[in-house]
Formats: structure tokens, sequence, C-alpha cells
């Protein structure tokens, strides 16, 4: 075991020294000096706790959830009775939270029961399905929404909300935001750096819900004006008010079938978004546009119509304009929405705060002269303690930090409070490998062992149990990575971090040092 080519010393000098390099610009940020610009510059991103930021508390509309669910549904329903070909029904009605139609003919409701019950689905492992189907008066079947498929939806709702929100913020350019579901309809939103929120608030306060939709041009305009919607349509106001419009409430083409949105100009150099479909989508909206060509259709933001242009010929190769009072930064704000996929739910914020640095720059100040502190005792007790065997464990403890620094800034990741308080630990408990290697060479010199022997035996048998005893801190810093929240988090990622490399250093490094002078001064007997 002590023995060491020059290949695998040069692999060990490398990684230390890469990784020590790497902390560099880090190191240079915190000391409040220059980085050259033309040199690669990793460094550790600070947690809103340390940078301060932004930090909302959004909460989301379950009844719109329901509502939604209930009208996707009621397609899904019309589509499967026409398809059977074998039920003859009147109107569908969304009343009072459920879906209910007259068969017009009593012997068709088993064609009918035949042709829902794949619309229905477990409701996860409760047993129970998601929709209850009944038949009343007959001829009545009613499809009513259960408590667990309310629930799972909703939960489905949130984590798709969770994940649009994530990919919004990352847009922004910004660096390792805490997003974490809270309860069941509420989401934790922390930006580290961004001081002001109302840019975060305007750009998760849209839910970027794109439809493109039908215009009755049957539809009354004065029982529009009132409110009234012809059976089968809605009322939509325009986003820049004037009088509403009525569209077919069913069909069209969602937003979802998006694959990209940039801002751009139109030929009167106004600012617009233009928009891609996929193939899908882009075969729908040739169809849409090729059989309704002379016909008005609304484009459709978040229940407002932007505009409704009439369609003057077939729209082919899935791409379109959306046009509007947008200024170059509403407008790209929406292709950002647009982009990240619209929220299935509306969040509002329910809390606002927006932290100072002030704190994070005395949590830093405070953790630097604590981990200062923390260096020096140990150093200084390991070289009275073990001599030379404790010398190489000092300079073990101090590549250490470096490439803990080093390592955080390769990887992007955040430092936040807990964080400092896991980098000081690990450098506390750092050199606890050496003291057991040490030891153990002790009592192998005690037994008799000669230098080499001792030192080789030391390194093996103390190894077994340094290695157990870091598993076993590593599989809790997955768990506390895994189940835990931010703050936790950033604990748990430095906690690793300092595992894996106090390991390299207080092991393979300082045995590769103690191999290399017992090589060179062929001592007869140890002080240590």
């Amino acid at each position: 075991m002590l023995d060491f080519p020059r290949w695998k010393q040069l692999f060990y000098w490398f990684l230390t020294l890469a990784a020590c390099v790497a902390a560099l610009p880090s190191i240079a940020s915190m000391a409040g000096l220059p980085w050259p610009s033309a040199l690669p510059a990793p460094k550790i991103s600070l947690g809103l706790d340390l940078a301060g930021g932004s930090h909302l508390l959004l909460e989301a509309n379950a009844d719109q959830v329901v509502s939604q669910r209930l009208e996707v549904k009621e397609e899904e329903l019309r589509a499967a009775l026409k398809k059977s070909g074998k039920v003859h029904f009147g109107d569908i009605s969304n009343k009072g939270g459920a879906l209910s139609f007259m068969v017009q003919d009593a012997a068709e409701v088993d064609a009918a029961r035949e042709a829902i019950v794949p619309l229905t689905n477990g409701a996860g492992l409760t047993g129970k399905r998601d929709w209850d189907l009944t038949v009343q008066d007959t001829t009545r079947i009613v499809l009513t929404p259960t408590k667990e498929g309310i629930d799972g939806e909703i939960n489905r709702a949130m984590d798709t909300a969770t994940e649009v929100v994530r990919k919004r913020i990352d847009a922004l350019g910004t660096r390792e935001p805490t997003i974490i579901r809270q309860g069941s309809d509420r989401i934790v939103v922390q930006v580290p750096g961004l001081k002001d929120p109302a840019q975060l608030k305007a750009l998760l306060g849209q839910t970027a819900k794109l439809e493109f939709k039908l215009v009755d041009e049957n539809a009354s305009p004065t029982d529009v004006a009132q409110g009234i919607a012809p059976p089968g349509d809605e009322i939509v106001p325009y986003a820049e008010g004037g009088q509403a419009i009525a569209v077919q409430r069913l069909g069209g083409i969602k937003g979802d079938r998006l694959t990209d949105a940039k801002q751009g100009y139109d030929q009167n150099n106004q600012a617009v978004v233009n928009i891609s479909f996929d193939q899908q989508g882009g075969e729908q909206f040739a169809r849409l546009t090729s059989q309704n060509v002379g016909k008005r259709f609304a484009i459709i933001l978040d229940g407002k119509a932007l505009s409704a242009p009439a369609i003057r010929s077939a729209i082919m190769g899935g791409s379109a304009e959306i046009s509007g009072s947008f200024t170059a930064q509403s407008a790209g704000q929406l292709a950002i929405s647009l982009r990240s996929g619209a929220l299935p739910v509306d969040l509002k914020v329910v809390e606002e705060r927006s932290v100072g640095p002030d704190l994070g720059a005395d949590s830093i100040q405070k953790g630097v002269v604590a981990m200062g502190v923390g260096t020096v005792a140990v150093v200084l007790f390991m070289a009275l303690t073990y001599g030379r065997f404790g010398l190489y464990a000092d300079a073990a403890v101090l590549f250490n930090v470096f490439m803990i620094l080093g390592i955080m800034s390769l990887l992007g990741t955040t430092l936040t409070l807990p964080g400092i308080a896991g980098f000081v630990l690990t450098i506390g408990t750092a050199v606890d490998a050496n003291v057991l290697i040490n030891e153990r060479v002790r009592e192998e010199r005690k037994r008799g062992r000669k230098v080499f022997q001792a030192v080789e035996l030391g390194y093996k048998e103390a190894s077994r149990t340094i290695f157990d005893a870091n598993i076993t801190h590593i599989i809790a810093g997955l768990l506390m990575f895994e189940f835990g929240s931010g703050p936790i988090k950033g604990f748990a990622v430095v906690l690793m971090i300092g595992i894996v490399t106090s390991v390299f250093t207080a092991v393979f490094m300082t045995r590769m040092w103690v191999a290399g002078w017992l090589r060179r001064a062929r001592p007869t007997d140890l002080t240590i």
C-alpha cells in the first residue's frame, strides 16, 4: 500500500491542484479582489440568506383546477359518445360540479355506460375511481368527480405548476433558486440576488394559457354585451377593453402544442411574439384555418382576447404571430411564459419579501472567522500531538478547504447559512481519519512492528473503519438532500462534498506523502 508509482502521484496531484485552482475565483470574489475577465471564473453562488433576494409564497386556485377538469372531461365525454355511434343524447350539462345528459332511448343506456366507463380511472391506491358513474330517472346519466380524483388532479396540477415556475425563473438567468411545494396548494419561491420581486411577480403572475377559438359570428351583439352567451359559447373580453366577443367554448387549439415562442417585430416595427407548433399542433392549426376561411378566430391569453383576425387563407407550416399592445419587454416576458408552458392553475402571491444582503455579509464574516479559528486550532493540535504525521494531516486539511470550494464552484452549487455550518463542521472533523490512522500506527509500533510494516498496517486497517463510517455519512447526506428543503439541501451538499474531499486528502494524499518520506529517509523509528 506504500508503493506509489509516478503516474499515481501525478494523478493525485492533478486532482488536488485542479480543484484548488477552481477555488481561486470564489476566493478572489470573497476577498474583494478583481478576477481577470479573460480567465474562466467558476464561482460559488450565495443563497437567499447570504446574498439577499426575493421571497414569494404563491397560492393556487384549487377551484379552477376542478372547473378545468370538468371542461376537459366534457369534451372527452362528447367525443366518446359520438365515437360509439350507438347513443342518441341531448345537451350535456355541467351544473353543480357534475356532468349529466339524457339518453333519448332507455335501451341505449347500457351502450352509453360502456362508452363512458373507460373515461373513469383509479384514483391512486385508494381503490376508488376518479369519477362516479350513476343512472338517474332511467335515462339520465351523471358523472360526478370523487374527492380522491379531485385531490389527485390538484396534486398533479401543483407538480406541473412547480416545474413551470422553475423553467420561467431559469429563463431569467438566475442561479440556484429554491422552488418547493408547501402544503397542498402553495409554492415557495426564493431567488437569490434578485432584489426587486416586481419582475418575478410579473413573470409568475401570468398563467400564459393560450387558446385559439372560433368566433361565433351569429351571436347577438346585444346579448354578448349583456354577458349572455348562446348555447355552446362563452363570452371573452378583450384585453385592451372594448366590446366582448362570443367564441365556441369547446374545440379550438390549446397552447400546449407550442414548441417555441420568441419576441420579434412585425412589418410595422411593433413588438410581437412568434410561435411555432409541434407536428400535431401544426396540423390542427392548418385544419382549423383551412376549414374556416373567411371566419374569425380569437387569440385568447388567460381568458382575454388579444385579437380576433379573419382567416384569409389556410395557415400552413405550423407557425403564427401573436400581436397586441406589446412592448419589447412585455413581449419578451410572454415569450418566456409560453416557452415554459402554461401554468395549469392561477397562482396568487400571498406573501412577498425582499431580503437584504446585510445579514448574509455578517454571516459570511462570522463563518470565515469560525472556520479560521477552527482550522488554526486543529492544525496546532495535530502538529503538537503527532509531529511529522500531524503536519501531513495539517497540509491535508488546508488542501481540503480549497478542494471543497473548488468543487462547489465547478458544480455551481449554492452556499447557504446552513452550508457554512456544514463547511465548518467538515473542517473540524477532517482530521478524524488521520487520528485513527496515527493511533493505529502507534499500536502497531507498540506491538513490535517495524516502521514500514507499522505504517502500512496502520493505513490498511484504519481505512476500513474510515470508509465504513463515511459511507453512512454519505447516505445520511443523500437522504437530507432528497427529502430536505432548501436550507437542508445546502447543508447536505457541502457535507457530502466535504466527506469525499476529506477522505481523499486525509487518506490518499497523506499516505502518498508518508510513503515518499519513508522511501527517502529510511527511518528506524517513528515519533508519533
